[in-house]
Parts: C-alpha cells; structure tokens; sequence
C-alpha cells in the first residue's frame, strides 16, 4: 500500500505513522524551500553530525518510518 500523507501537526502525522508501522510505503509531502513547519517545533532538537541543530524530536517521532519530497 502506498500512502501520500498531506497532514500536519498530530492526527495525520500520527495516523500515517501507524499506517507505516503497520508496513506502508508513506511519502510524506512537504512545502518547497521550508518543509514542515514541525521540523522546527522544539526543544529538543536532535544534532547532525557538524554539531549544527537537526530537525525537531517531534517531527521525527511523528514522521517515522516515512519517505518525504517538497511539492
């Protein structure tokens, strides 16, 4: 099954994530040149590996197991 998930904030992101748990290829779909606005809900934020600041834990939880590409 293969899933586009349009969602933010937390009852899409969550629903698409079980759906993904659950063994669907999830794409998530994302704003051009900002991505979603989640990514930079925090703290936390998790760190990249140059030390700079990464995406937010919530928008890594929420969005797990997804594929994502900016439309």
């Amino acid at each position: 099954m293969r899933v586009l998930d349009l969602s933010r904030v937390l009852a899409g992101p969550w629903a698409t994530q079980m759906l993904a748990d659950l063994g669907a290829e999830v794409i998530k779909i994302e704003r051009p040149g900002v991505g979603d606005d989640t990514r930079a809900w925090g703290p936390p934020f998790t760190t990249r590996a140059d030390g700079s600041k990464g995406d937010a834990a919530y928008f890594l939880c929420a969005n797990r197991g997804k594929k994502s590409v900016e439309l």
